[in-house]
């Protein structure tokens, strides 16, 4: 029997690729019963799916009134990169020091967003790609940065970025090569490199599909 959370994150997933995709436009009503129904499921995953997106800034509720699609702004989210280039290059610095060479539980995610990609499981992929960075900031061991990563809704944007045509699966999993090189060899400011750069390929990736798209 499947458990209630694996339905709430298949229904998640299905919600959440209609919003990136545009097939749910914003303000469209999202209608427990229905949804429930449209995926012959019982109403309590589809209530908890919901939760998880408004957590995600993706759907929004009001009392009385239910949930909505929330407008999925990209120009909001390409703002918010320039910050997290800047966090995510000091915690790799920073945890490359305090790692000493020990990139295993970094290869146990990297491993995994590949296997994930391989097999097509963007959700899977997904997960494992936010633990590989939350694996990075812990080891900075520095709770201020820690905190300000966490207010940016990081994890959030990475599942959008998978979740939306702006990063093929398989180069997903495979950018995160060099910068496990470069904390496994102690090369703090290389690995600060790559951390930053990291963070600014999916900046253009997703500025070049706005781009197309207003055309």
């Amino acid at each position: 029997m499947i458990s209630r959370t694996v339905l709430r994150e298949q229904v998640k997933d299905f919600l959440l690729q209609q919003i990136v995709s545009g097939e749910l436009e914003p303000g469209t009503r999202l209608v427990e019963t229905r949804i429930a129904q449209e995926l012959g499921t019982s109403q309590a995953p589809v209530r908890e799916a919901l939760r998880d997106l408004e957590l995600l800034r993706l759907v929004e509720s009001e009392p009385f009134r239910g949930s909505r699609v929330r407008a999925f702004d990209e120009e909001e989210m390409i703002k918010v990169y320039p910050v997290r280039a800047s966090l995510e290059e000091l915690a790799a610095r920073l945890a490359t020091v305090n790692l000493a060479g020990d990139v295993s539980r970094l290869e146990i995610e990297f491993e995994a967003m590949r296997e994930a990609a391989e097999a097509g499981d963007t959700r899977l992929l997904a997960e494992h790609d936010i633990a590989f960075h939350r694996v990075i900031v812990e080891a900075a061991e520095n709770a201020v940065l820690e905190q300000c990563w966490t207010s940016l809704g990081v994890e959030s944007r990475i599942i959008i970025t998978l979740y939306g045509v702006y990063m093929d699966p398989a180069m997903a999993a495979e950018r995160h090569v060099s910068l496990i090189d470069a904390i496994r060899c102690g090369n703090a400011s290389g690995a600060g490199r790559e951390a930053r750069k990291h963070v600014e390929v999916s900046a253009r990736l997703m500025r070049s599909h706005i781009d197309i798209a207003r055309r």
